[in-house]
């Protein structure tokens, strides 16, 4: 186990994408200030990153993008792991713990284009190709657009760009948190974020785990000083949704929770859900809210209403298919 002395960095780990370590870097900074000590990135692949080529749903395995970088920590040669908080499994690591959720960048999705159309304003007049290969974006588009070719794109966030300044796709969805965080070079390319009525983005986008060894005392007291309380009950009830329908993070589900103030000054959670088929042809939505205090509640209700409306069926038969 590393040691936890004062004058050592911390070492944090994180995959080696520009998005992963931006992310990273940024936690760094928070928790340099906040302890004194240094910080220094420890730059890992995860299984997901080994195998570009292969779609997600290929893999007959969780956690494809967070396995190399949770070992680091569980063998000791890190303190701490930075994820993209949507890429964790549904289910808590025993030896792990989430010691910090930060203030999440704004959750939506975008849709990058040269000419910065609006999903509503893609062209009728000639086939359209949309690249993205997350089943939720692909069924949320095919039910908005039954004439748009999605087509399966992997890669980091600049290799999806490239594929529409360079010609080869109209458009790509993109979590607008990615492009908020690095601010890549765009070439001319125009991103609209999508609304979450029209492209309800993933359980837990937009946010940060930041994951420790669960005995691991001192790390998680220091951890604890860069937790955002609002965002980490947001988080609660979306991830509880996703606990709930058993979905890992290639499943069809989308959520988005939200603390709001009412006129009366009083505080709710709302909670948007959706699960689907791929293909965007059974599509149920949901809208459901409560106290702040009972996230978990809430993400538990959502589920039994989407489940009850017909997406227990849906994910029934998705399991049921081969792979």
């Amino acid at each position: 186990m590393p040691s936890t002395a004062v004058g050592r960095p911390w070492r944090i780990a994180t995959r080696r994408s520009p998005l992963a370590q931006v992310q990273a870097r940024s936690v760094a900074e928070a928790l340099r200030a906040a302890t004194g000590r240094n910080a220094e990135l420890v730059p890992l692949s995860t299984t997901g990153d080994d195998h570009p080529e292969r779609a997600i749903e290929a893999f007959d395995a969780k956690g494809l993008f967070v396995d190399g970088t949770r070992a680091a920590v569980l063998e000791g040669d890190c303190d701490l792991v930075v994820h993209s908080y949507k890429d964790l499994p549904s289910e808590a690591h025993p030896d792990l713990v989430v010691a910090a959720v930060p203030a999440r960048v704004d959750p939506r999705d975008a849709l990058v284009s040269r000419e910065g159309w609006h999903l509503a304003e893609l062209p009728r007049h000639r086939p359209v190709t949309v690249g993205t290969s997350a089943p939720r974006r692909r069924a949320q588009l095919q039910r908005h657009r039954r004439d748009v070719l999605v087509q399966p794109l992997r890669g980091n966030l600049g290799t999806r760009l490239r594929a529409v300044s360079e010609g080869h796709l109209d458009a790509v969805v993109v979590a607008l948190a990615g492009l908020l965080r690095l601010r890549p070079e765009t070439d001319g390319l125009i991103a609209v974020p999508l609304e979450h009525g029209e492209i309800l983005h993933a359980p837990a986008q937009g946010a940060l785990a930041v994951e420790c060894r669960r005995d691991a005392a001192v790390t998680r007291k220091a951890l604890a000083q860069l937790d955002d309380p609002v965002t980490r009950t947001e988080i609660s009830a979306e991830r509880e949704l996703l606990v709930q329908l058993q979905g890992g993070c290639t499943a069809p589900i989308g959520a988005h929770a939200e603390v709001r103030t009412t006129a009366a000054g009083q505080q709710r959670l709302v909670l948007l859900g959706l699960v689907g088929d791929p293909n965007g042809t059974r599509l149920y939505r949901a809208s459901h809210e409560t106290a702040p205090d009972d996230a978990v509640t809430l993400g538990r209700a959502m589920a039994a209403t989407l489940l009850e409306a017909g997406g227990g069926e849906v994910l029934t038969d998705l399991r049921a298919e081969p792979t």
